[in-house]
């Protein structure tokens, strides 16, 4: 099983593994001595952009010349096959099959009929946002015969593992109701589904029984998360200290929040809860209201200042990040320019930059007033060196402060020790390098003291193992 893309596409790896292993499959581990040789090499592939695409096909190819050597069959799934299918097959035959989401339930069976020579039909692509009501009150009941990928959660049948690092996405819905005019997601991913409560909470345990101390909570969009159940979108707000309250579970971070939904109760909540960590992952995208308003999306730099100064008054050392797009079809100079002062002034800790390039179906591939490729380019450089500064800036600040690093790499002969501080998310926001000698092991909570800064990354002094549990609440004023 090869993973492409987000975390959540790491949650659906982890469920097709489930399910394929509750049917009789093995999962082989290639890099392990020893290891057997693999019948079919599954592909979870990522549609998002451009490079994506690249990296998948480059990964399927990749795996088809394994496949030549072995005699397995290689069979793509995920939101490349999803958003493509057909079209994928026939310019890829290099894949047995392409199956998209709604053969998930039935991989077992479909894998048997790959290697039995008798592949189905390639997946025919449909706007997944026709498959449910327009009404979030009623999905529910329909989202019963719909594919969602991540959400059937059945204890010790329908996730597998596939890391052990000692944090875990966990998935808390899917899809998306907001149309941004550069995104492609909601037609392959379809409209917004939470997750009930109840499966969450009883997942999030099951991952502390697999050695998980921190869960990380991923959608397309956290924000909206129930608006389709009873309890409305007060949903989050009740749900994140019951998830704080798992037995075992030391952090719970939320990513995926959209500014314009972020209300003050949630605020509040994320901000202040013991054994929630204080970390906004806010998709700002622009802060040119002119920019927002054609990509369809709301806000300003103004408010989105606003915004942080409220986050920062309930948690001074909060941690704050955000992506952003340049380049968008009739970004001017003044447009970046006013994006550079909301990113000198909002000081965020981690930033993603990207450069606006059209995709397949969206409403702004069609926009006029595109940007010169090569301009683009250049406002991506602009950006992105401002950012490594403020970001290196904002990383000095928190020199000789207190910050609980979750360690998830012990050293050895070739590695530090390192770990991540409750403003880092896994894989995008810098990490904590800890001193060599500490004898800390993946997975230790540790109090440590900021003692030195390269870039975003800390270097850190430990000076306690926290026990679980009684982790998080020590460390919820420490960082």
């Amino acid at each position: 099983m090869l993973t492409l893309g987000c975390a959540r596409n790491e949650v659906d790896s982890e469920e097709l593994a489930g399910r394929l292993s509750g049917s009789g499959w093995e999962l082989v581990d290639l890099d392990a001595e020893g290891a057997g040789t693999p019948d079919v090499i599954v592909v979870n592939t990522c549609g998002f952009v451009e490079q994506a695409k690249k990296d998948s096909i480059d990964t399927l190819l990749a795996a088809s010349d394994v496949a030549t050597e072995s005699g397995a069959k290689v069979v793509a799934v995920g939101c490349l096959a999803e958003r493509y299918g057909a079209e994928l097959a026939e310019s890829l035959p290099e894949a047995d099959a392409v199956l998209g989401f709604d053969a998930y339930p039935d991989l077992a069976e479909r894998l048997g009929d790959v290697l039995g020579g008798h592949a189905p039909a390639p997946h025919v692509p449909v706007d997944r946002r026709t498959l449910l009501p327009i009404s979030p009150a009623q999905r529910p009941a329909a989202a019963v015969d719909v594919a969602v990928p991540g959400h059937a959660w059945v204890p010790d049948l329908s996730r597998v593992r596939l890391s052990d690092k000692p944090y875990a996405p966990l998935k808390l819905a899917s899809g998306c109701d907001r149309r941004c005019a550069f995104c492609a997601i909601p037609s392959f991913r379809g409209s917004f589904v939470s997750r009930p409560p109840h499966d969450v909470l009883s997942e999030a345990a099951w991952l502390t029984g697999q050695g998980v101390r921190e869960v990380v909570l991923v959608s397309e969009n956290s924000t909206s998360y129930g608006k389709d159940l009873p309890g409305g979108t007060r949903a989050l707000v009740d749900l994140l200290p019951a998830l704080a309250a798992v037995p075992g579970l030391d952090r719970v971070r939320v990513s995926y929040l959209q500014p314009a939904e972020v209300r003050p109760d949630l605020l509040k909540v994320i901000a202040t809860t013991p054994g929630v960590a204080a970390y906004f992952d806010l998709s700002f995208q622009h802060s040119s209201p002119a920019v927002l308003r054609r990509m369809r999306r709301f806000g300003s730099t103004a408010q989105f200042l606003d915004l942080c100064d409220r986050i920062r008054a309930l948690a001074p050392e909060a941690g704050i990040r955000s992506n952003v797009i340049v380049g968008f079809p009739g970004e001017t100079d003044d447009d970046v320019a006013e994006l550079e002062e909301f990113l000198t002034s909002a000081r965020l800790d981690a930033v993603g930059v990207f450069g606006y390039s059209d995709e397949d179906g969206t409403e702004a591939a069609g926009y006029d007033g595109k940007v010169a490729a090569e301009e683009v380019a250049a406002r991506v450089s602009r950006i992105a060196a401002l950012v490594d500064e403020l970001m290196t800036q904002r990383a000095e600040d928190r020199m000789g402060t207190e910050v609980t690093v979750l360690v998830e790499q012990a050293e050895d002969d070739d590695f530090e020790c390192t770990g991540r501080a409750e403003h880092q998310a896994p894989e995008v926001d810098g990490e904590c390098v800890l001193e060599r000698g500490s004898g800390l092991e993946a997975g230790d909570l540790v109090r440590c003291v900021v003692t030195g800064t390269e870039g975003a990354d800390l270097q850190v002094s430990p000076r306690e193992v926290l026990p679980r549990r009684a982790a998080a609440l020590a460390g919820a004023g420490a960082s």
